[in-house]
């Protein structure tokens, strides 16, 4: 009977490491308040082996909770800025965009999805949303706060990548070219959180957390749909899932 059910568990197991990763997506939402995202987002998941979900708006922690036993792992997306008081600020200008059911709902998934331990990649606003989740600030309007050259809205630019972190290990360089289109960035890091990437002028332009975070504020899905060399990091992310 042992022996029966030695081989059912291994079997099960060896099921479950080939099962396709369930990706769930943060979304956006229309004035009509339905579910809005980017297809680069599903794209570079479905071409880098995983199945993407999109996750609709919350509005309770059960049901954020709900939604995660579903996925494997979460992408949170880029879109509009977060409300400053989340991070013990006012707005600063006319720039801040604010969807006050998106705050609150990525704010009750990522939480949820930092609980389960479940791996998360964090893009644009996500990497913004995750920083403040741990504990640190942003920077509400790059323009107007910081004194640069380096255009970061709908712009190319150069970042410097640090030895050791997941993007030099993917990419094996510690210099890239990335898209930016962003107005706000990490000001104070969260504790905890390991930068790994920065522009010229010092924005932070990835991090990790642990070994449960990889934090981007350029586009690797944007990039991807021209460059598959930029599936890279979705590669990755789905491996690291199924080696869980």
């Amino acid at each position: 009977m042992k022996r029966i059910l030695f081989i059912v568990t291994v079997l099960a197991l060896v099921a479950c490491s080939h099962r396709t990763p369930v990706i769930g997506i943060s979304s956006g939402r229309s004035d009509s308040g339905a579910a809005t995202l980017s297809a680069n987002y599903t794209n570079a998941v479905f071409r880098s082996g995983g199945v993407p979900v999109i996750l609709p708006t919350v509005a309770d922690e059960a049901s954020a909770e709900a939604l995660l036993k579903t996925v494997d792992g979460v992408i949170f997306s880029g879109g509009p800025d977060l409300d400053p008081s989340y991070y013990g600020e006012t707005v600063w200008n006319e720039t801040v965009e604010i969807d006050t059911l998106r705050d609150i709902s990525d704010l009750l998934l990522m939480r949820a999805a930092l609980a389960s331990r479940k791996p998360i990649m964090a893009i644009c606003r996500g990497e913004q949303l995750m920083n403040v989740v741990l504990g640190g600030t942003l920077i509400q309007d790059i323009p107007t706060q910081v004194d640069t050259l380096v255009k970061h809205k709908g712009a190319w630019h150069r970042i410097g990548v640090e030895k050791g972190s997941v993007l030099y290990r993917l990419f094996g360089t510690d210099s890239l070219t990335v898209n930016s289109s962003h107005h706000q960035a990490v000001k104070a890091p969260a504790p905890g959180i390991r930068v790994t990437a920065y522009a010229d002028d010092g924005i932070i332009e990835a991090y990790e957390y642990g070994d449960q975070v990889i934090a981007f504020q350029f586009h690797p899905e944007g990039m991807a749909r021209e460059n598959d060399a930029w599936l890279a990091p979705f590669r990755y992310f789905i491996q690291k899932i199924r080696g869980r």
